[in-house]
């Protein structure tokens, strides 16, 4: 579904796991920081409402969008995470060095994801127009980071579900 058609921040939030015990890394962009700052914000508070301990959750800054897989490899490599949230934008502009930049970031999160069986979150928008980054930043489609927190907290609560011996994540016998 489109963001034009939802709201990104509406969530059940009745149907979310405990997170206190997991350990988040949050890794963003300071390239279009108007806009990755709002998503981290967004990120950041979502998961501080859903329980997260504020020791927990480790964030590491990069230069650009680019640099993402980059940051969240080296902050896997020191820290103790269970799951990682990737924060960035790459608007288009006149060329499509937009479709390069965000093919490779979200390949190198896949591959890094499948290697080490650590979900990180590609949580980069890929807007054509500043207005579109704003709306998906805070604006009317809500925000893209509180979508990624929701997402990371879901993920990392799979993982230690299955650890747990439970096979019947999401269908009940």
């Amino acid at each position: 579904m489109s963001s034009k058609d939802k709201n990104l921040s509406q969530y059940d939030e009745t149907n979310l796991p405990d997170i206190s015990k997991f350990s988040f890394g949050i890794v963003v962009s300071d390239w279009n920081e108007k806009i990755t700052h709002a998503l981290y914000e967004g990120c950041y508070d979502t998961l501080l409402k859903h329980g997260a301990n504020k020791d927990n959750i480790h964030t590491v800054q990069v230069p650009g969008t680019f640099e993402l897989p980059q940051g969240a490899r080296i902050l896997a490599k020191n820290k103790t995470i269970d799951v990682t949230i990737c924060i960035g934008c790459v608007i288009k502009g006149e060329t499509s060095h937009n479709e390069y930049i965000n093919m490779s970031v979200a390949q190198s999160l896949q591959n890094m994801a499948l290697a080490s069986a650590k979900p990180f979150i590609f949580g980069v928008l890929t807007p054509n127009t500043m207005q579109q980054a704003l709306d998906r930043a805070g604006g009317k489609y809500g925000n893209k980071g509180v979508e990624a927190a929701v997402t990371a907290i879901r993920m990392a609560a799979i993982d230690s579900e299955l650890k747990g011996g439970n096979s019947t994540i999401g269908f009940g016998h």
